[in-house]
C-alpha cells in the first residue's frame, strides 16, 4: 500500500480513527507497520472537496475571481530570493511589498506569499480538478528541492539573512523578524500540495525541511524552546500534528507538543482568559494547534485550550461580522467603546485563522453554536474581504464610520492577509457538509451538492440563501438507503420548518439546534427547510448604546457612496497606512432611539437585501448586507443618540 492511503484518511479528517500502511519512501512508525488513529477520535469527517460541487452565487464568483488572479501570479518571481539565499541564480524579479520592498525588512517575512499560494494553488486543484493548478505546486516544490539540494540543507528560506537568522533565533538570540512564522506557510503550503495536489515532489521536499525541523530543535532545552515561542511562530504545532498522521514519525508528535507555547496554553486549558493586548493572530494559529495536538496525544489540556479560546473570542470578543481586534491587538471589552469605530478592527487573517479553528472543534462537538459563528463570519468577514471586481483582499475591516473597505495591489504589497486571502475563495466548498457513519450534516446554505460515495448517495442543494430564508435539497440515490439528514436551525430564525416531498415532517422552536430526520430514503426525495430572517441589532454590553443591524446571520451595513473618492483610492500598497489613506472627514447619518424600536422601523428597498432606515435628521440610510459593500464609504456600527 502506497503513501495516498495514508493521503486519503487524512482528508477524510483521519477522525474515523482509520489507519494506512507507510509506503516505499515513507518514514516508517519505529513500532508499527500503520500509521497512527488520532488519540481524540472526532465524531465527524469532513468530505473531500472534490466530491463537492459549488453552484452559482456570491461564493462561486469570488472562487473565479481568485482562481484567475493564482494564474496570474508567475511562481519564478515568488520563488526570486529562495534561489538567492540557495545560491542559485534567480529566474525572475522579485514581487513588491513584503516580499522585498525594505520598507517592510524588519518583519522578515519575505517567503510567506509562496507558502499560502502552495496552499491556495493545492485548495484549487481540489476544488476543480484543474491540472494548471497542480502543475505550479509541482514546479514549485521542484524548484524548492534544487534549493535544498543546492545549499546541502533541508531549511529553504527567502528572507534576507536566510539560514543565519533561523540560527541565531534557534541560539536564543534576540532577533529581528519572524522567521518560523514565515516557515510555517511554507510547512503549511508543501502538506497542501502533498494532501491535496498529489504532489509527490511536495512530500518530499517537505520531509526533507520537517527532518531538519527536528534536527535543529533537538538541542534546546524546554526553557529555551518557550523563550523562542515569545517570537511569533505561526501554527507549527498544528504542521507538525498534520505530520506525524501523515508519515506516524513520533518525533514529529514530539516537537508538535514542544512547538505548543505553554504561556498560552496552561492559562487557557484552565479557563483564564487573559488575552488582552496580546497580537490576535499570533494566538490564534497557535491554538488551531492545539485542537490538532490534542487529536494526536489525548491529552485533554489541549482540547479544553482551544474550547475555551473560542468560546471567549467569538462569543465575548468579536464583533457583529465575526472579527475582532484592534490594531491586530485583543482589547479590554470593558473599553469597548474606545475601540470599536478603529479603521484597523477586524484583520481578516484572523477571520481566516477562527474558521480554522471553528471547524476543528466541530468535527468533534458539532454544535449549532459553531456552524452559527462559522456561517456568520464566513459571510461578513471572509465573503466581504474580497473585491468582488478585482479579487483583491482586506487586511483590516474596521467600523470607522464613513471609512472604506482597502485592497491590496495585485503585485506590490503581499501582506499576510493577501495570502490567507489567496486560500479563503478557494476553500468554500470545505465546510458545508460533514458526515459520521449514518448522518449527513448540512451546515451552510450555499447552493452545492455533494457525492457520499460510500453510500452511493448524492445531496444537491439548491437555494437563493440569503435572498430567501430556506434551502431545498434533493436525494439522488442508487438505492432505497436508510440515512439521517441533520439540518441546522439557526440561532438567528425564531422558528424553523421541515417539508419532505411537500408534507411537513418537523418543526423547531429552539433556535441554536439541529433537526435530525431519519427515513429510508429515495431517489428523488426533497427536504425544504424553511427559516425566517428578520431586522435584529446586535450590541456589546459595555457600550449598550452602540449597535449593529442585522438581517438573518447578515450585518447590514449603510452604503454611503463615494463623497471625496477618486478611482482607485481603495486599491492601496501600505497596510500599515489603514486610516490615514482618504482621511477627509465625511458625514454620517445620526440615528437615535432604542435600537428595538429602530429594528422595527427597517423596510424592505427596491431590490433582494436592500433596506432603509430614517435617520434622526429626516434623511434615509441605504442599509445592504455587508459582503456587498465595495469602492464606497460604509457603517456597520452606529452610536445611537436620544430620540
Amino acid at each position: 500500500m502506497n503513501y495516498r492511503t495514508s493521503r486519503r484518511a487524512f482528508l477524510a479528517g483521519t477522525g474515523s480513527g482509520a489507519v494506512a500502511i507507510a509506503g516505499v519512501g515513507m518514514p516508517m512508525p519505529a513500532t508499527a507497520q500503520t500509521l497512527p488513529a488520532m488519540a481524540a477520535p472526532a465524531k465527524l469527517q469532513a468530505f473531500d472537496m472534490a466530491d463537492v460541487t459549488l453552484g452559482e452565487g456570491p461564493f462561486l464568483h469570488a472562487q473565479r475571481a481568485t482562481e484567475a488572479y493564482l494564474l496570474r501570479l508567475e511562481p519564478d518571481r515568488l520563488l526570486h530570493q529562495f534561489r538567492v539565499n540557495a545560491g542559485l541564480a534567480p529566474k525572475a524579479a522579485a514581487y513588491g511589498g513584503w516580499e522585498s520592498d525594505p520598507m517592510w525588512s524588519d518583519i522578515h517575512c519575505q517567503g510567506h506569499t509562496l507558502g499560502h499560494y502552495l496552499s491556495a494553488c493545492a485548495l484549487a486543484y481540489r476544488s476543480t480538478g484543474k491540472a494548471a493548478y497542480r502543475d505550479r505546486v509541482d514546479y514549485i516544490a521542484a524548484e524548492l528541492g534544487a534549493c535544498q539540494d543546492a545549499a546541502k540543507s533541508g531549511l529553504v528560506t527567502a528572507f534576507p539573512e536566510g539560514a543565519a537568522l533561523v540560527a541565531a533565533h534557534l541560539r536564543g538570540e534576540k532577533i529581528s523578524g519572524v522567521p518560523w512564522y514565515t516557515l510555517h506557510k511554507l510547512y503549511a503550503g508543501l502538506r497542501d500540495g502533498w494532501v491535496l495536489a498529489d504532489s509527490d515532489t511536495a512530500r518530499t521536499v517537505l520531509l526533507r525541511l520537517a527532518d531538519w525541523g527536528v534536527v535543529a530543535c533537538r538541542p534546546l532545552s524546554d526553557a529555551a524552546f518557550e523563550a523562542m515561542l515569545e517570537t511569533e511562530h505561526g501554527g507549527m504545532n498544528e504542521v507538525y500534528a498534520d505530520l506525524y498522521f501523515l508519515t506516524g514519525n513520533p518525533d514529529y508528535r514530539v516537537l508538535s507538543q514542544r512547538f505548543s507555547h505553554k504561556a498560552l496554553l496552561a492559562p487557557l486549558a484552565k479557563a483564564r482568559d487573559h488575552l488582552d493586548g496580546l497580537h490576535a493572530n499570533t494566538q490564534v494559529p497557535k491554538v488551531v494547534g492545539f485542537q490538532r495536538v490534542y487529536e494526536a496525544t489525548g491529552d485533554a489540556a489541549y482540547h479544553d485550550a482551544a474550547a475555551f479560546f473560542w468560546k471567549t473570542v467569538a462569543e465575548t470578543r468579536s464583533f457583529a461580522t465575526g472579527g475582532h481586534g484592534d490594531g491586530e491587538h485583543f482589547f479590554a471589552m470593558a473599553e469597548f467603546e474606545r475601540h470599536v469605530f478603529s479603521a484597523k478592527g477586524s484583520e481578516t487573517c484572523c477571520q481566516h485563522n477562527m474558521l480554522k479553528l471553528t471547524r476543528g472543534l466541530f468535527l468533534h462537538d458539532p454544535r449549532a453554536d459553531y456552524a452559527d459563528y462559522y456561517e456568520r463570519t464566513l459571510f461578513n468577514g471572509i465573503l466581504a474581504s474580497q473585491d468582488p471586481d478585482s479579487g483583491m483582499a482586506t487586511y483590516f475591516q474596521g467600523a470607522r464610520p464613513g471609512y472604506m473597505k482597502l485592497y491590496h495591489t495585485p503585485e506590490h504589497s503581499f501582506w499576510c492577509c493577501t495570502g490567507t486571502g489567496m486560500e479563503n475563495h478557494v476553500k468554500y466548498r470545505d465546510s458545508i457538509y460533514f458526515h459520521d457513519d449514518a448522518t449527513l450534516y448540512v451546515n451552510l446554505f450555499l447552493p452545492s451538492s455533494v457525492r457520499w460515495r460510500d453510500k452511493g448517495a448524492e445531496l444537491v442543494q439548491e437555494t437563493r440563501f440569503p435572498e430567501e430564508p430556506g434551502t431545498r435539497l434533493r436525494w439522488r440515490l442508487a438505492r432505497p438507503t436508510e440515512l439521517t439528514l441533520s439540518l441546522r436551525h439557526p440561532r438567528w430564525s425564531r422558528t424553523a420548518a421541515v417539508r419532505v416531498n411537500g408534507a411537513i415532517a418537523a418543526r423547531s422552536a429552539s433556535p441554536g439546534s439541529r433537526i435530525a430526520l431519519t427515513r429510508n430514503w429515495r431517489d428523488g426525495d426533497t427536504v425544504e427547510l424553511q427559516l425566517v430572517m428578520e431586522p435584529g441589532f446586535e450590541r456589546a454590553p459595555a457600550a449598550p448604546d452602540i449597535v449593529a443591524f442585522t438581517y438573518g446571520p447578515l450585518v447590514l451595513a449603510g452604503a454611503l457612496g463615494r463623497q471625496g473618492l477618486a478611482p482607485g483610492a481603495d486599491i492601496v500598497v501600505n497596510e500599515r497606512e489603514y486610516g490615514r489613506y482618504n482621511d477627509t472627514p465625511v458625514q454620517v447619518p445620526v440615528l437615535a432611539g432604542d435600537p428595538s424600536t429602530l429594528a422595527a422601523t427597517i423596510r424592505p428597498g427596491a431590490k433582494p437585501l436592500e433596506f432603509t432606515l430614517a435617520a434622526a435628521d429626516g434623511s434615509t440610510v441605504r442599509l445592504i448586507p455587508y459582503h456587498r459593500i465595495a469602492h464606497e464609504r460604509y457603517a456597520t456600527y452606529w452610536k445611537l443618540g436620544q430620540a
